[in-house]
């Protein structure tokens, strides 16, 4: 692990692969550390001459915490941790990977500094300042689980790992039976390294600082965007409206697959990112 300090912040990264490789940033989404990027996606990547970084938000994993309630950051200001992660590795530009909050964070990248992005890669992201009609979102059955957040106890290691083995298994597709045993030790994970869990709802308080009304239609960087079928976050329908506003963009559809990066489409998910980062080599 790597620890790169930014603005009186420390975030926790690390690589994978060969430096001589075109690089890979990795962003994950909201609440979630740099172990939402599966080991055997990283490694997968990495296998297929892809340099992989992947990184801990501000408020997850061994990055720098603030007490719950208690951030002042913009999303704006995360999108400012994954450039100073590539400014550490010496990195001028980079094909940006972003998962839900993470692919919201590669646009605005593409959009503000589009001289960082090489291309995006968007899975189970909405498009940045959507400007068309309303986009279905957050399954029911989602909010109500994260209802129950003001209830839980989080003294109590067990409800925590509880809860966010339920997250995950709310998140996933009918494609693959759930492996809770495999989340369960993921989540295990997780929490060992993680010095304050409730910090990492921080994250559903975050807004912008600035209006990104439609801006999404302004990146001209090649963009591929993979999407579940039955992501129940962020519907199909929002990886459709990426692409219906980016000239060129591209969308695979994962069937059987949710919110998620499945085992099971790992093989099939790093072989798209490899061919279309090679495709763009010259």
């Amino acid at each position: 692990m790597r620890v790169v300090e930014h603005q009186d912040i420390r975030l926790a990264t690390e690589a994978f692969g060969d430096p001589n490789d075109p690089p890979v940033l990795l962003i994950m989404g909201a609440t979630a550390s740099m172990l939402g990027w599966p080991d055997d996606f990283c490694a997968a990547l990495a296998g297929r001459g892809l340099y992989v970084i992947r990184f801990d938000h501000r408020d997850t994993g061994q990055s720098t915490t603030v007490p719950p309630g208690e951030a002042t950051y913009a999303v704006e200001d995360l999108a400012g941790d994954a450039v100073a992660v590539l400014d550490a590795y010496g990195i001028d530009k980079a094909h940006l990977v972003g998962m839900s909050l993470g692919g919201y964070i590669a646009q605005m990248l593409a959009v503000a500094q589009p001289e960082r992005a090489a291309s995006l890669i968007l899975i189970a992201s909405e498009p940045l300042g959507w400007d068309g009609a309303e986009l279905p979102h957050i399954s029911q059955a989602f909010l109500d689980h994260f209802g129950t957040l003001g209830s839980l106890d989080w003294s109590d290691r067990g409800a925590m790992a509880d809860f966010l083995v339920e997250s995950e298994r709310l998140c996933a597709g009918t494609g693959a039976p759930f492996d809770e045993d495999r989340e369960r030790m993921r989540v295990e994970r997780v929490m060992s390294r993680t010095e304050s869990l409730p910090s990492m709802f921080n994250h559903g308080a975050l807004a912008t600082r600035e209006d990104w009304t439609g801006r999404f239609r302004e990146i001209r960087c090649p963009v591929l965007v993979i999407h579940g079928a039955e992501d129940p976050i962020l519907p199909i329908e929002n990886g459709r409206a990426i692409v219906g506003g980016i000239p060129g963009a591209s969308l695979t559809v994962l069937a059987g697959t949710g919110h998620e990066i499945p085992v099971s489409r790992i093989p099939d998910i790093a072989d798209q990112i490899a061919v279309h980062v090679r495709s763009l080599q010259v």
